[in-house]
């Protein structure tokens, strides 16, 4: 998964045209689904059960400092060689194959305990064996990508408000500086609470990119989108694991990736049709009615959705 990554950045930089983009931005999607559900596997296995919320906190904050750090060194590069990306994609080739190395010959993955039998494929038999309240969490997890599109278009809105094109990288920097100021660890309140106020800060978001191109409004709005990334980004995932049994969990993450993966797929190209059709409001107002759908079924089905307090 992260060795597709890291193909990807050198076709980004050699690309004479749209189409070798395309490609690389589809690899790139690829790797990331194939590494996902063993890397939050693999978290769920080492941490202890106690700790498992605060686990995820820490692999999502340390994914928020190489999103911070990354599109600051971009801005500083673009600054320096004038826009020149394909030099930007070159260097982010560094990064990417120091994380391939590191996993090739750092990590070691931990021993299963003797008698221990695991069965991650994603078959029929297998997630038969996948507990109701699992499927509650798939449940939720496609409605919430449903109303939460690509935050490539929080990078659309921030040109359209006239921001520099060297400087747009920093929008993604703001929102992801809100994003680890407002994440707290998952373990101390309740999840159905921290889903509906994420949910309602989305739509909040949403009503405020919607409302005007302005740089100081597409600013608040990013700000408010990082504070309900804070709060909700690494929950699913700490929701997947308190319900899938152990030996069932490659199988688990593997079905609700693939699941919330054709949502974002819906989301994007329905918000794109939009942004092209009819206009940039009008695609953060349907995420604002998605959000708002989410938020009225988790509100009104409260009462049988899994809520995980901490201990």
């Amino acid at each position: 998964g992260y060795g597709l990554g890291a193909i990807t950045k050198p076709l980004f930089a050699l690309a004479p045209g749209a189409g070798l983009v395309l490609t690389a931005r589809l690899l790139d999607r690829v790797g990331k689904g194939i590494r996902g559900a063993p890397r939050d596997a693999l978290v769920a296995d080492i941490a202890p059960p106690e700790l498992r919320g605060a686990a995820f906190g820490l692999r999502q904050s340390l994914d928020t400092v190489g999103a911070f750090v990354g599109p600051l060194l971009a801005v500083g590069l673009m600054l320096l060689w004038s826009n020149d990306f394909q030099a930007v994609f070159w260097v982010a080739v560094i990064p990417a194959a120091m994380s391939v190395a590191l996993l090739a010959f750092g990590l070691k993955e931990p021993q299963s305990k003797p008698g221990a039998v695991r069965q991650n494929p994603i078959r029929r038999a297998n997630l038969a064996r996948l507990p109701a309240a699992y499927w509650q969490v798939v449940g939720i997890g496609a409605i919430f990508t449903l109303a939460r599109f690509s935050e490539a278009f929080l990078v659309l809105r921030a040109q359209q408000s006239g921001i520099p094109l060297a400087t747009v990288p920093l929008v993604m920097v703001a929102m992801n500086v809100v994003y680890a100021l407002a994440a707290y660890p998952l373990d101390r309140v309740s999840h159905r609470s921290l889903l509906i106020g994420g949910l309602a800060l989305l739509i909040l978001a949403d009503l405020i990119l919607a409302s005007s191109a302005h740089w100081a409004v597409v600013l608040a709005g990013v700000a408010v989108w990082g504070v309900h990334m804070g709060m909700t980004q690494g929950l699913l995932a700490v929701m997947v694991a308190d319900t899938a049994p152990a030996d069932l969990r490659g199988t688990a993450y593997g079905f609700f990736n693939l699941v919330s993966g054709v949502a974002l797929l819906v989301a994007s190209l329905v918000a794109g049709l939009l942004w092209d059709s009819v206009g940039a409001p009008a695609t953060f107002l349907t995420g604002a009615a998605f959000s708002a759908l989410a938020l009225l079924l988790l509100v009104k089905r409260g009462g049988n959705l899994p809520t995980f307090p901490a201990p």
